[in-house]
């Protein structure tokens, strides 16, 4: 009997020993992991005992804020225009957070150590301890034209499309609007059932209403890609010049296959007539496929290559906080047919709307690519800046002289007859001149569409750009006719802020 308790005495001890091991340790090294847990309802409800910061946009907006609330957790948060600015700030519930919300969590929230003398200040005048303000790059008007030149194609059809526009001199991020959207409202709910129930209800919607299409979806970029394909062609000879003959024939022989590659609706390519040869602006402004097939096929899949990671393609690295961002792809050809075909974007080409926009972006800046960026500045209770961002240079694709010369032939694609874009020449309207390129991308993956993605890129004004869009529709047929006016529309709602419109 005596050896038995002491064997259960035994077990007793080491198991308290245990107990007592394991509770140092998870006190001593563990106190983050645990405090950060999002079922820890002491942390959740300790978050929310302060006024969590506004989130504005670049021209005053609130966008995000707070109101009292008559629970556990004292401040609720509250999202204006919700579906509309969902992209840009994310949602912050009682478990998690993303986008902006996320990226600047521990300013917004007050708990960030260079809020700490702010805090302390706080707290020996007794007053409130509250969050910081964050400041997006976002324009209200650009952003809310950019929600609802979508919203009026794609509701109701189970497709998904998005607008990024820049600018391209600072890399600053003017808008960013994806459909289908959702109310970041329904998930600031402090009801944890209702909570559960909205997140389920969107977890199982599709497509995805809380995939960022702006950043996240990548399509195929269709004719577009030949701003890249032109400004790997300038480069290679500098005496290459908007007015070079190029061979534009109907109907494109391709090497090593029995396929031919054909013009859209297998049009003519210029004035030349059948199997001649016309201007590489003429042709870029008609958006010949044979044109750049075959100078893809000159050019070569490595330079392409290259111009196209200058670009941006290709770089699992652009990180822009508050944004997750999908890498555009530029997939290199093993062959000269598919090398024709990647240089119209119709290969294994990708891009993004944002990838769209750095297109535009690079030949607007004169050759020079901006890294982008969403979050503007940070400033305290007291209105003092606690961070703020400076511009920095991503890349230079292009010499000026080179951009400069894709520049024209992006006004053509607007402004002339033959034109692809000549039924947006926004010339009419008090003299803007826009500069653009369409794109219509064959997709097999398309969803239950079988029209090809729309695709717009553009810049203006031509003479002194001070924004670039990139718009990409899935299903949605030419990009002439679908993307375009959303683009036209964000550049008008913007240009008008800044009394140029």
């Amino acid at each position: 009997m005596n050896r038995a308790l002491k064997r259960i005495s035994v077990a007793v001890l080491v198991m308290f020993l245990l107990l007592l091991v394991n509770v140092n340790y998870l006190q001593g090294f563990e106190t983050a992991s645990l405090a950060n847990r999002p079922e820890n309802i002491r942390a959740i409800s300790e978050a929310n005992q302060y006024q969590r910061g506004d989130i504005i946009t670049a021209d005053g907006v609130k966008i995000a804020t707070t109101k009292p609330s008559n629970d556990i957790y004292k401040y609720q948060r509250v999202y204006t225009d919700g579906p509309v600015y969902a992209p840009v700030t994310g949602y912050d519930t009682i478990y998690s957070t993303t986008g902006v919300e996320h990226a600047e969590d521990s300013l917004l929230s007050g708990n960030g150590s260079q809020l700490a003398f702010r805090n302390f200040i706080d707290m020996i005048t007794n007053k409130p301890q509250k969050g910081a303000t964050v400041q997006v790059t976002i324009n209200s008007k650009a952003q809310l034209a950019a929600y609802q030149g979508l919203a009026s194609i794609l509701k109701g059809t189970g497709r998904v499309g998005g607008v990024v526009a820049l600018n391209p001199a600072t890399g600053a991020i003017l808008a960013m609007a994806s459909y289908p959207s959702y109310d970041p409202n329904a998930l600031a709910t402090h009801d944890g059932p209702a909570l559960n129930s909205a997140d389920q209800a969107l977890l199982t919607q599709s497509p995805s209403p809380l995939l960022n299409n702006a950043t996240q979806t990548t399509f195929p970029p269709g004719s577009t890609f030949k701003i890249v394909t032109s400004s790997a062609w300038f480069t290679q000879d500098p005496a290459r010049t908007t007015s070079t003959m190029v061979y534009s024939p109907q109907v494109l022989t391709l090497p090593q296959t029995t396929h031919l590659l054909h013009n859209d609706s297998n049009e003519v390519c210029g004035p030349a007539g059948v199997n001649g040869y016309t201007t590489v602006l003429y042709a870029f402004a008609q958006s010949c496929d044979t044109t750049f097939g075959n100078l893809g096929m000159k050019i070569g899949g490595g330079p392409l290559n290259q111009m196209a990671e200058l670009y941006g393609m290709n770089n699992p690295n652009l990180n822009i906080p508050g944004v997750t961002v999908a890498p555009s792809q530029y997939v290199l050809p093993p062959s000269l047919p598919t090398t024709a075909y990647s240089a119209i974007g119709q290969f294994s080409d990708t891009a993004t709307p944002l990838q769209e926009a750095m297109f535009s972006a690079v030949i607007a800046d004169g050759g020079t690519l901006m890294k982008p960026y969403l979050i503007q500045q940070v400033t305290a209770s007291d209105t003092s800046v606690v961070s703020s961002t400076t511009p920095s240079v991503l890349s230079r694709p292009v010499t000026p002289a080179v951009a400069n010369d894709v520049k024209q032939m992006m006004i053509a694609v607007v402004q002339q007859p033959e034109g692809t874009g000549f039924g947006y020449n926004a010339s009419k309207e008090n003299g803007l001149v826009i500069a653009g390129k369409t794109g219509t991308a064959q997709n097999l993956i398309n969803g239950n569409s079988p029209n090809p993605d729309a695709v717009f890129t553009a810049f203006a004004p031509a003479d002194n750009p001070k924004i670039a869009v990139g718009v990409m529709i899935q299903g949605a047929g030419y990009g002439a006719s679908a993307a375009a006016p959303i683009a036209v529309a964000v550049i008008n709602a913007y240009l008008a802020t800044l009394g140029i419109r």
